[in-house]
C-alpha cells in the first residue's frame, strides 16, 4: 500500500476572513512585523471584521522588536521626515 502525502492537520486559523494561520502570523513576525498593523500590511489579517486583532497581538507578544525596544527606552521610534527625504 502506497503512503499518501501527509496533509497539514494543525492549521489554526487566526483570520477567517482571509484564511491566515497562526504559522503565517508567526512567519510575518520573524520577518519583522511587530504590530498587528504591520501584519495586516503583509497579509490583510485583521483588516476586515477585526475580530482577530487581539489574537494577532497575543501571537506577537512582547518579543524582540527593535522599534518596541527603542520605545521602551524612551527613544524615538520613527526617524524625522527630513532624515527620510
Amino acid at each position: 500500500m502506497a503512503h499518501q502525502p501527509r496533509r497539514e492537520v494543525n492549521r489554526v486559523y487566526v483570520c477567517s476572513c482571509f484564511g491566515i494561520t497562526e504559522q503565517q502570523v508567526k512567519k510575518h513576525a520573524e520577518d519583522g512585523a511587530c504590530t498587528p498593523r504591520q501584519v495586516a500590511s503583509a497579509c490583510k489579517a485583521g483588516t476586515d471584521c477585526g475580530s482577530c486583532v487581539r489574537r494577532i497581538q497575543a501571537l506577537l507578544g512582547r518579543g524582540a522588536c527593535p522599534r518596541r525596544e527603542l520605545a521602551d527606552q524612551g527613544r524615538p521610534v520613527v526617524s524625522d521626515l527630513e532624515d527620510a527625504a
